[in-house]
């Protein structure tokens, strides 16, 4: 399906395409309205002084900082951990918006028809009457979508936060890229480009030019795990956590073994570090 076969689904208000009936939550959402309340209470003039001065700038770290621990949470499969690191992230959307509400600018309400329309418009399949094949066109018609938002295709790097994780960055820039025709069109393919590189890699004969080339592996491998449906990051932290585990246990086995780290054969390594499992 081509970008010129996309129509322009939202007519008016976004609320038109709203669903009807009851919000779909045990509470029917009045927490959440109960939320927002609350902080605007705290930023009240005898509210507390420690939310009035926050700015969001100040509030930036945190935000950071509340998002890795959420990640933290999915990765640790910690059900309750998810839903409280959820309810400190949502504190920093209601915070910044509320900053904004004080100074005359925008607030909750305002953020959250922004997102009712972004969802609205890059959903024609479900509030149009587009037909996609399954999960990857979906994606490659938001692309097409977010850049008719924007005015037109871009820099397929363009508007990428530089600060964001590599492989994240990678995987982002190989998404705008199908968004647009540009990807393999299966895991096989995605996979013989990945023995490609690795193949130069091996034929490297300088520090710089194995930097480029596992440059070049890095971002083969996301665009399989793309294909592959699998998030790189997600799947890169958890094998970091699974190998510190499991070289803690090498390090018992080998203490337990008498074996020296430092100096035993790498076969010796090798044998005692799959035990390790």
């Amino acid at each position: 399906m081509g970008f010129a076969h996309l129509p322009a689904v939202m007519i008016g208000d976004p609320a038109d395409h709203v669903p009807a009936g009851p919000v779909p939550s045990s509470r029917g959402g009045t927490r959440l309205l109960d939320l927002v309340k609350v902080q605007a209470r705290l930023r009240e003039p005898d509210g507390c002084p420690w939310d009035r001065e926050q700015t969001h700038r100040t509030l930036a770290r945190h935000l950071l900082e509340e998002t890795h621990e959420l990640l933290e949470a999915i990765d640790a499969d910690d059900d309750a951990a998810v839903r409280d690191e959820l309810g400190d992230l949502l504190l920093q959307v209601t915070f910044h918006a509320q900053i904004a509400a004080d100074e005359g600018r925008w607030d909750i309400d305002d953020v959250a028809e922004g997102l009712i329309r972004k969802l609205i418009h890059r959903h024609p399949h479900v509030f149009g009457d587009v037909d996609v094949a399954g999960s990857d066109e979906v994606l490659v018609n938001w692309e097409k979508l977010k850049a008719e938002e924007d005015g037109g295709r871009k820099g397929v790097d363009e508007a990428i936060p530089a600060s964001l994780p590599a492989l994240a960055r990678a995987a982002k820039v190989q998404r705008r890229a199908a968004g647009w025709g540009f990807e393999w069109r299966s895991v096989p393919g995605a996979i013989g480009a990945l023995r490609e590189e690795l193949d130069e890699l091996e034929e490297a004969t300088s520090p710089e030019e194995a930097e480029e080339e596992v440059g070049d592996v890095l971002f083969a491998t996301v665009a399989v795990a793309r294909k592959l449906g699998v998030d790189p990051e997600s799947a890169l932290r958890r094998t970091i956590a699974g190998f510190a585990a499991r070289y803690e246990r090498f390090v018992v086995l080998a203490a337990e073994r008498g074996v020296d780290v430092g100096t035993a054969p790498e076969d010796e390594l090798r044998a005692l570090f799959r035990e390790a499992r």
